[in-house]
This record gives structure tokens, sequence and C-alpha cells, in this order.
């Protein structure tokens, strides 16, 4: 008599589960057709400047004692950004983390009594046609107030390159599709878990699975498997769409595709363990979305998936800093973009990873099998 499998009863839940996650309108919506529809919007508008709050560094040289610099530095529009060292600046630059490198020195005259200039990469080429109004605004207002009648307190003195370097441009698609990607993720692994075990329990399937030889551990494994396959094929998918239709950076190519799929795969794991609870407190199918959307709104809103966390309030920013969205996004566009290793956003996976481990540890707490 053949000794019953284990690994093969798991790989036959594995198909069946995965067939039923390919039928279902659901499944496909939330994890291929929403993330398509904000990668082709944002995708086809382009680089629109998506942040009204502007990374400005300030040079070494620079005269801080004056009112125009403490008008910037009061400012909601301009967020003043300093780094450890020259090569930490340049390199922020060159990746367009930073508007430019403000400097602001005394005329040697009364008319006008300073004048400043500023030091960019075309990498924040897409932000200028707002930056700049706005240290005209100031430099504007500042002079109305004090000097009435005369020039302009602070003039720009640039020369008509802008003293402008040119570097690796940043689109709109490289800041979206990571954040697409996320919301996709968060979506499969929290709704499509809760659902799919609530359902496996409330049709019984589990019950007769237990009259079976097959293990409780391997009923788990098969039904995540199907979900991990199902999802990475869908991160690859919007990942090569977003290359080759939108032009999405892939700063190492087929490494930095390897990265991400990884990084995908720890996010999965973690919203799949969001999943987990929710289908454990839920009395009945109706009572999955309340809790569901408990866990991912927040995060769809401030996870950094359609804006930036520095746009929001300072207050708020702490929060956003918390939810494992936020870090799988920063992960992966770190990668993406800037070229960075898995290990250099090894802060961003231990925070995921930490996610991990407490939501499963609520998960054992309430997951029901009946």
């Amino acid at each position: 008599m053949q000794k019953y499998s284990q690994v093969r009863a798991m790989l036959a839940i594995t198909k069946a589960s995965l067939r039923a996650i390919f039928r279902s309108p659901s499944a496909v919506i939330f994890s291929f057709v929403f993330p398509f529809v904000f990668i082709l919007v944002f995708g086809f508008i382009g680089n629109s400047g998506m942040a009204p709050v502007y990374k400005v560094a300030i040079s070494a040289d620079c005269d801080t004692s004056n009112a125009f610099y403490d008008s910037i530095k009061a400012s909601s529009r301009i967020r003043i950004v300093t780094f450890a060292n020259e090569a930490e600046l340049e390199d922020n630059l060159i990746k367009g983390n930073v508007a430019g490198v403000l400097k602001i020195v005394k005329s040697g005259k009364s008319n006008p009594e300073y004048i400043y200039s500023i030091k960019s990469t075309n990498a924040s080429s897409d932000k200028w046609p707002q930056l700049l109004p706005i240290f005209e605004s100031i430099s504007n207002r500042i002079s109305n107030a004090k000097y009435a009648g005369r020039n302009s307190f602070a003039i720009p003195d640039f020369n008509p390159q802008r003293d402008i370097e040119t570097v690796r441009e940043y689109k709109t698609i490289d800041f979206i599709l990571p954040g697409q990607l996320g919301f996709s993720l968060l979506s499969s692994g929290v709704f499509g878990v809760a659902f799919m075990f609530f359902n496996l329990r409330n049709t019984l399937v589990l019950k007769r699975f237990f009259a079976t030889p097959i293990s409780r551990t391997y009923i788990v494994l098969g039904e995540a498997l199907s979900r991990v396959i199902f999802q990475m094929l869908t991160a690859i998918v919007i990942i090569l769409v977003g290359r080759f239709l939108f032009g999405f950076t892939l700063i190492n190519g087929f490494q930095t595709l390897l990265e991400m799929l990884v990084l995908s795969f720890i996010g999965l794991l973690v919203f799949m363990g969001m999943g987990f609870v929710v289908s454990g407190l839920a009395k009945n199918e109706s009572t999955i979305p309340p809790f569901a959307n408990l866990l991912t709104l927040p995060q769809f809103l401030l996870g950094g998936t359609f804006f930036s966390v520095d746009v929001f309030p300072k207050w708020l920013q702490p929060i956003s800093n918390i939810l494992p969205l936020t870090h799988l996004n920063t992960a992966m566009r770190s990668v993406a973009f800037e070229g960075q290793s898995l290990w250099d956003v090894r802060l961003e996976i231990g925070i995921l990873l930490v996610w991990g481990i407490v939501v499963y540890f609520a998960a054992i707490k309430v997951f029901k099998w009946e």
C-alpha cells in the first residue's frame, strides 16, 4: 500500500485553490484591475509634481541670519533637510530626493540686500515650476512689508542653466507603480485570505479535509501557497507592464525585478497574517469587510500609496511611518529607482518582519477551524 503523502495532498489543495482564485472576479479585480487602472491613469498623466512639500538643502556658506531664510524655514511648502556629509547630499540630489541646494549671500549693496541661487539636477525638474514661485512670493512678501517702494529684498541669481546637473529622470510611474503593487498585495493578502478561510469553514470544506489524513498545517500551507503563486504572478505582470509600457525604472534590470519580488513576498506574508486575523474575528461574512477595511484603509491612505508621506501634517507622519505598507513601498522604491540592495533596505525589511511576528501571534490566538 502506497504511503499517504502530505506534500502531494498539499499540492492538490494548492492547485484547486489557485484555479478557484483565477475564477474569482473579486480576486482578479483587486489584484489586477484596480492597480492597473491607477497605473494607467498616472502613467498617462506623466510627471505632475506630486508632492506639494519640497525638500531643500542649505549650502554650507549660506547666510542664514536674514528674513528670507527665516521665512523659507517657516514655510509649510518647503522643508529644510540636512545630510551627514557632502557625498550624501550629492547622492540625494542625483536621486531627486531634494529639490535643490539653496545659497543666500549678501549682495554688498543696499538694493537688493540679498541674492539667492539654487543648485540642483534634472531629477528634480518636476518640482521647479512649483518651487520657484514660492521663493519669489516669499521675497516679494518681505520686500513689501519692510522695503516698500524698493526693489526685491532677495532676488534669484541664476545663470541660464540654473546650475542644473543632468541625471536619471525620476518619472511619476517610478513613484506610482510600487505603491500600486503594495495596494495589490495588501488587498489580496487581507481580503483574499479572510474570505477564503471563512468560506472554507462556512461551506464545511475544512471539516471534510479533517476526514482525510492531511494535517492542518498542510491545509494552511496549500491554501497559502496558491495565494502566493497568484500574487507573485500579479507582481511580475504589474512590474513588466510598467517597465515596457511606461518606462518604469528597474535600475539593475533582472536583479532589481528579483529583489522587488522578494520584497513582495515578504509583504504578502505579513498581509496574509492580517487576513488570518480577520478570518478568525469574523462571526459571519458581512463582518469581514469592516474588519478588513479597518486594517487596510489606513494603509491605503497613509502608507505612501498615492502620495509621499512627506505631504501629510507632521503629527500624522509618525503614524504613517508605523504602517507596514509604508515600509514596503519605501523599500520597493529604493530598490527600483535608487538601485539599493536588499541589505540597504534592511531596516524596512526588519520592520515588516516584526509586523509579521505580531500579526501571526494574533492570528494563532484568534484563528478558528470551525
